[in-house]
């Protein structure tokens, strides 16, 4: 069965999206079959892995309305084990409506469920907003991930995000879990980043990543050309840094299913 991953954070600018495809993209490197959604209706992944309007057979727009399966808008990539299904919202009106479907919270979890055992990963990039799209990804999810850039904003926004979390356990999803908080366009030996790093230490610090993705010039032209980092190139900071963190998710997830079946031999024991 595949673990839902919802990337997500109420604040824009902070890397989410660029977290989500590269995640993805990384993920698939190590020969995880992963599955890429755009919830969000900018529809920046369908940039960044350039699907263009006319390369699109169909997104969430189309499954949330009833018209396409999850299946049926499922789009190969260049990448072996990954695969896309876009928002592939292109007019206001298209928006609105897709933002009115989204109001059912249930909506994604209900059309995920037949595709779920065909994938090792489902990544989901969330809006930077919590209502509607960002509920329906956290009611499916199995965990959130939380990319974030230092400042004063972003501590903000973790905040809020925590607390909805916290929300989303009491009325949707009870098992949803936090699968770390990861810094993005990092730079070190600043005064910004020493104090974001201090109140991250102080209130996340079980939840805190080792890997950091740095400020990278080449994550963002990657986007340009429509590639994810590890095509566009290789060996950037950027591509390594994404590459790290797949395996840092691997490892943790590796540890915690060995860790199960004796965390319940212990209970029942």
């Amino acid at each position: 069965m595949g673990k839902i991953v919802a990337i997500a954070i109420p604040k824009g600018g902070v890397g989410k999206t660029t977290t989500a495809v590269n995640l993805a993209a990384s993920l698939a490197v190590f020969e995880k079959r992963t599955l890429l959604i755009d919830t969000d209706p900018f529809g920046a992944c369908s940039l960044s892995l350039g699907f263009t309007k006319e390369r699109t057979v169909g997104g969430l727009f189309e499954v949330f309305n009833f018209t396409h399966s999850m299946s049926q808008v499922i789009h190969r990539t260049e990448i072996a084990f990954l695969d896309f299904i876009p928002s592939n919202v292109h007019t206001a009106q298209m928006e609105e409506r897709y933002m009115k479907l989204a109001e059912n919270r249930t909506i994604l979890k209900n059309s995920l469920r037949m595709i779920v055992p065909h994938y090792d990963y489902i990544i989901l990039d969330c809006p930077p907003f919590l209502r509607g799209l960002t509920t329906n990804a956290l009611t499916c999810a199995d965990s959130v991930l939380i990319p974030l850039k230092s400042g004063h904003f972003s501590l903000d926004a973790i905040d809020k995000l925590v607390k909805y979390i916290d929300w989303i356990r009491e009325v949707a999803n009870r098992p949803l879990a936090l699968e770390g908080v990861v810094q993005t366009m990092y730079e070190p030996n600043t005064k910004v980043t020493d104090i974001t790093e201090r109140e991250l230490q102080l209130h996340f610090r079980k939840h805190l990543l080792k890997t950091v993705i740095p400020k990278n010039t080449q994550l963002v032209e990657a986007s340009f050309y429509g590639k994810p980092a590890v095509l566009f190139n290789a060996n950037s900071k950027g591509t390594l840094a994404y590459l790290q963190l797949a395996r840092e998710i691997l490892d943790r997830n590796s540890v915690a299913i060995q860790e199960k079946p004796e965390l319940t031999q212990t209970k029942t024991g």
